[in-house]
């Protein structure tokens, strides 16, 4: 059995026990949070819709990080213009444990 979740403007496939990287929510770690359900599969049967509009993904915030380093550069040629940019994407992991 999986599920469509939203959470952050983004969707993501779960299933129970999955834990996933959603974009930084202010939540403490260890706290129980619910998603919105955009579609179930379970044994082969697909549901979306208004059918699934009552049904809800339960998750818990295991921990608060930050991604990878990503370089940002730069330039404008022959005026001698350059910048070089760090960024790291703060995320959320969350961990599944209950659908429906």
């Amino acid at each position: 059995m999986y599920a469509i979740v939203n959470c952050g403007g983004k969707q993501f496939k779960v299933s129970v026990g999955d834990v996933i990287e959603v974009e930084k929510l202010e939540i403490a770690e260890g706290s129980k949070i619910e998603l919105d359900v955009l579609m179930i599969s379970k044994d082969d049967k697909v549901t979306a819709g208004e059918e699934t509009s009552s049904v809800k993904a339960s998750a818990e915030v295991v921990s608060h990080g930050k991604g990878k380093k990503l370089t940002v550069f730069t330039y404008k040629p022959k005026k001698n213009v350059r910048r070089k940019l760090g960024h790291r994407q703060p995320f959320t992991k969350i961990k599944i444990t209950k659908i429906g």
